[in-house]
Parts: structure tokens; sequence; C-alpha cells
């Protein structure tokens, strides 16, 4: 193994809940209501993605982007800033791979400056590299993020681990040529070829990582 790549919102942080309460405000903001199904639609997608999702939702397909992407940026901020709750197990893990001496790099769709914040709860020490969302062309579910993770590291995709909660992250993960641990947090994940299920990161630790290989 040589690295292990992690995402963030919903993997190593509870902050899904977190968009769900700032997308549920611009909702009402914009006049409307989101749904439960068009809140999950959203998880693990590119800001774009969701923005588009939410219109839709909400019956305004020609409701200007800019302004909302602006103001729920500025609500998951303030809301991230008042610190981020660890998903379980997932603390642990990320310091056991790092005392282990295994590089490491964050994966995610969230903006820079978002992540910027995130990593006051995480820990900007305990990743080598981060990927964030703004800063690739092709986003989740594409494989770009974590290609390019491992180039960053220097090192093969396919002797990385991959640990996600989200289709659109597995499925990204899976087509970079990682090997991919899902747990999952907001969403179902149906058993798929190549990619390890589990209920929580609750005692996985690099040994276990290791025998995703076999």
């Amino acid at each position: 193994m040589d690295a292990v790549l992690f995402d963030m919102d919903g993997t190593l942080v509870d902050s899904e809940r977190v968009w769900g309460i700032a997308l549920a405000e611009l909702a009402v903001h914009a006049g409307g209501t989101l749904s439960e199904t068009a809140r999950l639609a959203m998880v693990g997608t590119s800001m774009a993605l969701s923005m588009q999702i939410f219109r839709d939702d909400l019956g305004q397909p020609d409701r200007p982007e800019a302004p909302d992407v602006t103001w729920l940026t500025d609500r998951v901020h303030e809301l991230f800033a008042g610190g981020l709750v660890w998903r379980p197990g997932a603390a642990e893990l990320l310091l056991a791979v790092r005392a282990a001496g295994i590089p490491t790099a964050l994966v995610t769709s969230t903006s820079r400056r978002l992540v910027e914040v995130a990593l006051k709860t995480l820990g900007a020490e305990n990743f080598d590299v981060v990927v964030c969302g703004d800063e690739v062309e092709k986003p989740k579910p594409d494989p770009e993020p974590y290609r390019r993770a491992a180039a960053l590291l220097g090192v093969s995709i396919e002797r990385c681990v991959a640990i996600e909660d989200s289709p659109s992250g597995t499925t990204s993960a899976l087509a970079a040529g990682a090997a991919v641990l899902a747990v999952p947090a907001e969403l179902e994940l149906p058993p798929t070829d190549g990619i390890h299920l589990r209920e929580s990161l609750v005692g996985v630790d690099p040994a276990f990582l290791a025998t995703l290989f076999r």
C-alpha cells in the first residue's frame, strides 16, 4: 500500500448534515422547499451538478447559479467554522495511517475555501496533498481527482486505498484504479465488484487496509 486517499464529507466528518442545513435554508431563501430526494441526489456531487438538481427540484430551471453558490458557500463556511464532528473511527484511522508513515491525501468535491476551514478540524498536517473540487476539470464521479492525488504523491493509483461514502465517490475511485473501501453515511451503497463495504471505520487500521489488495 503506497498511500491512503480519504474523501472528506460523510467519510471523515459528518459534514453532509451541515450541507443539508445550508441547502434547506437556501431553498427557503429562494421561496421554495428542498425535497429529501433532491438532497440525497446531491451527496458526493460537484457544486455545478448540485445546483442543477436544486433548481430543478424547486421548479426554477432558469434561476441564476452564481448568487446561489455564493450564498451557499458563505453559509457552509459559517457552519464549518463552528467545528465539524468526526465520523466513527475516522480520526483513529487517520492518525494510525500517519503514525505508520503511509502518505495520505484528502480528495474532496468541496471547494478549497471550505476545505481550508474543515482542515482546522481535520488537521492540515495529516495530509500530504489536498485535491479540492474546484481544482479539477472533471470532479467526481470522474476518476480525475483520485488520479491527480496519486500523481501529486508520486505513487501508483493501483497501490492506493481510497475511502469513500457515496456512489459518486466510489465510482470515481474505482474508475481511477484504486482499491476502494466504502463506508455509507447518508446513502446506502449496494454490493459492487471491487468495492469493499463496511458499516463504519471503527476497528479499521493500516493492516486491514493492506488486505484490500488481496
